[in-house]
This record gives structure tokens, sequence and C-alpha cells, in this order.
């Protein structure tokens, strides 16, 4: 699975990651600083600390998360340019669904 997104306002995403932290009540001094430190100087942190992957599947019947990983670019993203193809076939082993 693949997604792509775009950020609109990349400080609303960081507000609410930096939101999310300060009500995690059990959250450690010393982890919530690192926490804070990461969604503050990158998007792609402080989105991941809001979208849990596991989250997005479990209601999915027949599917159970068994790994997830993240990882974020940026890019000029043109849904009508033929080099976005989301049908296309991208090399990988499509076998497990």
């Amino acid at each position: 699975m693949e997604l792509v997104l775009e950020v609109e306002d990349p400080d609303a995403v960081t507000k609410s990651a930096l939101g999310r932290i300060a009500g995690d009540a059990g959250m450690p001094e010393a982890e919530r600083a690192h926490a804070e430190d990461a969604v503050t100087e990158d998007t792609a942190e402080a989105l991941a600390y809001l979208v849990d992957p596991f989250d997005l599947v479990s209601e999915v019947p027949g599917v159970e998360l068994q790994q997830a990983s993240w990882s974020s670019e940026r890019i000029d993203y043109d849904p009508d340019s033929p080099d976005w193809d989301l049908d296309e076939d991208d090399g990988g082993d499509d076998s497990d669904g």
C-alpha cells in the first residue's frame, strides 16, 4: 500500500502533534522533549506522530498489520502526469496482496 498526501498547512500538523504530545501524561519528560523537537523540525515526523498505521487498517476484514514504516520526501505531485499512474506496476511483488 502506498499513500500520497499533500500537507496544505504544515504548521497546523505540527501544532496538532505538539498538542497530542502535551496531552500524553504518561510520557517521560526526556521522551517528551525529544518528541517535541522531532515534530517541530520535520512535518513528516509530526504526521507520523498523529497517524497510527494500526488504526488505518484495524477494521479492514482479512487484514492484519505485520509491519509499518514511514518514509517521506518532498515532491512536485501532479495527479494528471503520466508519471503518477497509480495502476502502474512498480516492479514489486504484489503476490502478498
